[in-house]
């Protein structure tokens, strides 16, 4: 498992703590952000990410909902907002990811609970 995958799992199940991937993900070069947010994307949208799951998810980013990547992520459709907010400039970076990863939190918590509950071997969901 690369570390990004752990990084951003750890976080959806609450191993982490979301300002600690923060600080991992600020660490990086520009371009490793950018290649990380598109990452999470993919992550999302396997856990078929919704327009609610961006709303539940807001509040815990740590963004407020003025900012750019908060009011994109909860409109529709999800993927096309996902897609604006991977192209933001740069000094939008760490707000994009912590919205993107607040999502996708809130996604893979209920795909653990319905569709992997109890019969899952996603390494990725067994990382406690």
């Amino acid at each position: 498992m690369r570390a990004s995958e752990r990084v951003i799992n750890e976080v959806a199940q609450g191993l982490r703590a979301l300002d600690d991937a923060v600080a991992w993900f600020s660490s990086l070069e520009q371009a490793q952000q950018k290649a990380i947010l598109h990452e999470v994307v993919r992550y999302a949208m396997q856990a078929h990410a919704t327009v609610n799951d961006a709303r539940e998810g807001l509040p815990q980013s740590g963004v407020k909902p003025t900012m750019t990547p908060a009011v994109l992520i909860v409109r529709e459709p999800i993927l096309e907002q996902m897609g604006k907010i991977i192209n933001l400039p740069p000094g939008e970076y760490v707000k994009a990811f912590r919205v993107l990863v607040s999502t996708f939190a809130v996604a893979d918590k209920r795909r653990r609970e319905t569709e992997c509950r109890g019969t899952c071997s996603h390494a990725w969901h067994n990382l406690s």
